[in-house]
């Protein structure tokens, strides 16, 4: 019971502007990324755009709900399976990736989200 409450507490959205680190670890190819507990981080003026600002948020929840580190390794695990699979594709095919760009334009989709919404995402 108190892991559940620390992870509620942890898992509030916390909106955060890309610093220079992040730039160079990410090759300054994303426009943002979420790194739970600690933040979503957004480069430039994407802070204030809803699409990405919901993409991230959704990745957010995907994240408390795996406890954060097996959310990573899965995230892994699954794009390496993938890149046999589906070639240069295989970011776009995680079920992660599926489920958040399917829903970032539903402003309301975190409201009704069930818990593992990813998953059905998995064999597709």
């Amino acid at each position: 019971m108190r892991l559940y409450f620390f992870v509620v507490i942890m898992c509030k959205v916390k909106l955060k502007q890309m610093g220079l680190v992040l730039k160079v670890l990410t090759l300054n190819r994303f426009i943002a990324i979420t790194l739970a507990p600690f933040g979503v981080y957004f480069k430039g003026n994407y802070i204030n755009d809803k699409r990405v600002i919901n993409h991230e948020s959704i990745h957010w929840r995907q994240q408390c709900e795996l406890l954060f580190l097996p959310f990573y390794v899965w995230y892994f695990v699954e794009w390496f399976i993938r890149l046999f699979i589906n070639g240069r594709r295989a970011y776009y095919m995680i079920s992660f990736e599926q489920e958040a760009y399917g829903e970032e334009l539903n402003y309301d989709y975190l409201n009704h989200r069930g818990h593992y919404s990813w998953f059905k995402y998995i064999f597709k």
